[in-house]
């Protein structure tokens, strides 16, 4: 009798801790997965948007090509008059050439510019114009005699003269009221004295037109709310 041994089974209290480390393993079992579904989820959305934005830059870029081609069409009806697709310029050549230390157009070179404007403006509030061109600014020009000072008042006057020009009540290819607002919205002119000089002194005392677009998804500003009053030109 004191010779048996009593047996004490430990298989219920292994029995019951079990389920509860298989349960924890489940469980970081879930999380992993969820954790590789999430990422697989963020990483599908950073790609699309990548894929996205490039798409539009694509096409943004392909507008851009388009308009400039259509530029380019449009100043072959004029002569010496053409578009520079790399650096986005309307080159007016001898249409818009100044004598020298002089901000005046003459020959009849005002008459051709208000003719090839209304040219640039239909392009410009066109479907495709709308979407993609921001603004142009005229750029005045001289050569590289005179001082940097000078130089700079005079090629600004000079780029003055062109929307003078536009603006005019007087002479040939008058521009409507309703190109005019066109003109008061969408152009600007800057004078950058004698950078970007010609190879010669003619070439360099000249006016352009550069073309500026929108960025991608970009929105042009609205234009400021005003009517007639153009006001007159007092350039010499």
């Amino acid at each position: 009798m004191f010779g048996s041994r009593i047996v004490v089974r430990r298989g219920g209290r292994d029995e019951a801790e079990k389920p509860f480390w298989i349960s924890f393993a489940d469980l970081m079992t879930a999380l992993m997965v969820l954790f590789l579904v999430v990422m697989c989820v963020a990483l599908l959305a950073v790609t699309k948007n990548v894929s996205e934005r490039e798409r539009k830059e694509a096409q943004h870029q392909q507008d851009i090509k388009r308009i400039l081609e259509r530029f380019d069409e449009a100043s072959k009806h004029y002569e010496g008059i053409t578009v520079d697709k790399v650096h986005n310029v309307i080159d007016f050549g001898e249409r818009a050439r100044f004598a020298l230390g002089k901000s005046s157009l003459g020959g009849g070179q005002d008459s051709v510019l208000r003719q090839f404007v209304p040219e640039i403006i239909n392009l410009a509030n066109d479907e495709l114009g709308k979407r993609v061109l921001k603004r142009i600014v005229v750029e005045g020009y001289t050569d590289k005699r005179g001082s940097y000072l000078s130089n700079l008042n005079l090629s600004l006057q000079r780029s003055q003269r062109v929307l003078c020009a536009m603006f005019a009540t007087t002479g040939l290819n008058q521009l409507s009221t309703d190109q005019k607002e066109s003109v008061r919205s969408l152009f600007l002119v800057g004078g950058y004295s004698f950078n970007a000089a010609k190879n010669t002194d003619e070439e360099s005392r000249r006016v352009e037109m550069r073309l500026e677009f929108l960025g991608v998804d970009e929105k042009k500003a609205a234009p400021m709310e005003q009517s007639g009053n153009f006001g007159e030109c007092a350039l010499p």
